[in-house]
């Protein structure tokens, strides 16, 4: 009889557990459909396919209509050639109108995207002078008088951008250290579009910020096509045999300081994904913070780092090393790592973080490096 009763009662639970969860599913699925219902005329029709990127998705609807949504909640409606904006759509929703033409670009790591698309024709203005471009192709429009210099962005020249007809305004997130410039460039009627390319978790979800830019220039499967060359090229490293060698990425600061990168910032991960193992592994585990390096003294470096077998030197910010008594200039304690003694003493080249669309050349370069064979670098160079 006890038996019968705990069946029955179980049963009942069972059936109203399975009730609540397919309420609870279908409640967040109708969450979801309200969220992609942006207006009455317009059909959703599918969404694009990321693979790595977290920090952007791309919803598609008939009539060549996509809405973007950016990790920080920013929503952008992209609107065909020739169409124009449903008047249902809510007004929190930006509105981009193609073709995106005279675009002021200060994400830097975008530049080699729209390089890559052959689409440096769509920017007209940059937050960086011609000699602040390491990707030639955007030196020289600059120098060209194709792309002009329109302010950084704490200063951009407002009056420059607005009669230049700027279309787009493409930023990074240093943006919200004065958001009243954003505010203004709204307020003209620009599109502020903040890119968030280096908050991904993978190297290559960087790389597929692609098809997002792809989308806005018109060339969606050229983007394709770019991201499925690195994605093919990163595929055929990582399926190589771990070697776990050591690796020491870093630069010394004006005041003597040494910065790294922590261990959740893309580059070590890169440095995994080559076959290494980044010396500090677990560095910056316990902050929850959006920065992705940190500073310490010469004296805690070396404790931590002497035993790398490799070295690499982050020229980017510092400037690039012709020799590693350059190296041993800026502190006499490396003479004692063990990096330096074996000769495996390596600096980036300036061009390495400008170049968001080489993720797949750059860890083929830390492959090489770890494995010891270390001829045709691209982005790294050895120091002797």
């Amino acid at each position: 009889m006890m038996k019968r009763v705990v069946s029955i009662f179980l049963g009942i639970f069972l059936i109203f557990g399975l009730v609540s969860c397919q309420a609870e599913g279908g409640k967040r699925g109708q969450e979801e459909k309200n969220k992609l219902d942006i207006s009455s005329s317009l059909n959703h029709t599918g969404e694009m396919k990321l693979e790595y990127a977290k920090e952007f998705s791309v919803d598609y609807y008939d009539d060549g209509f996509a809405l973007i949504q950016i990790s920080n909640g920013d929503r952008f409606l992209v609107i065909p050639e020739g169409k124009e904006c449903p008047k249902d759509v809510d007004k929190e929703i930006v509105r981009i109108q193609q073709p995106v033409r005279n675009i002021y670009l200060v994400a830097s790591a975008a530049m080699d995207i729209f390089s890559s698309l052959d689409s440096l024709d769509l920017i007209r203005f940059s937050a960086l002078k011609a000699d602040g471009w390491y990707i030639e192709k955007a030196r020289k429009a600059m120098e060209d008088g194709e792309i002009r210099y329109a302010g950084k962005y704490s200063a951009p020249d407002y009056e420059q951008i607005i009669s230049g007809e700027c279309g787009l305004a493409i930023e990074n997130t240093m943006i919200y250290h004065t958001p009243e410039v954003k505010e203004e460039l709204e307020k003209f009627g620009i599109p502020v579009l903040v890119d968030y390319s280096s908050y991904e978790n993978s190297p290559l979800g960087r790389t597929e910020w692609v098809k997002l830019y792809g989308l806005l220039a018109n060339k969606e499967k050229k983007a394709e096509e770019l991201f499925n060359e690195q994605a093919n090229a990163f595929r055929e490293i990582s399926s190589k045999e771990r070697i776990d060698k050591t690796v020491a990425f870093f630069y010394i600061t004006g005041n003597g300081e040494v910065n790294v990168r922590k261990s959740s910032d893309y580059l070590p991960k890169m440095i995994k994904l080559a076959g290494g193992k980044y010396i500090f592994e677990h560095l910056g585990d316990e902050e929850d913070t959006a920065s992705s390096t940190m500073s310490m003294q010469m004296e805690e470096f070396y404790s931590s780092a002497k035993d790398a077998d490799y070295i690499i030197y982050n020229s980017t910010i510092e400037g690039e090393l012709s020799s590693v008594k350059d190296l041993m200039g800026k502190s006499p304690l490396l003479k004692k790592f063990k990096a330096v003694k074996e000769g495996n003493v390596y600096c980036t080249t300036k061009n390495l973080y400008q170049s968001s669309m080489e993720v797949g050349t750059i860890i083929s370069d830390l492959n090489k490096i770890v494995t010891g064979e270390d001829n045709g670098l691209t982005y790294i160079y050895k120091l002797r």
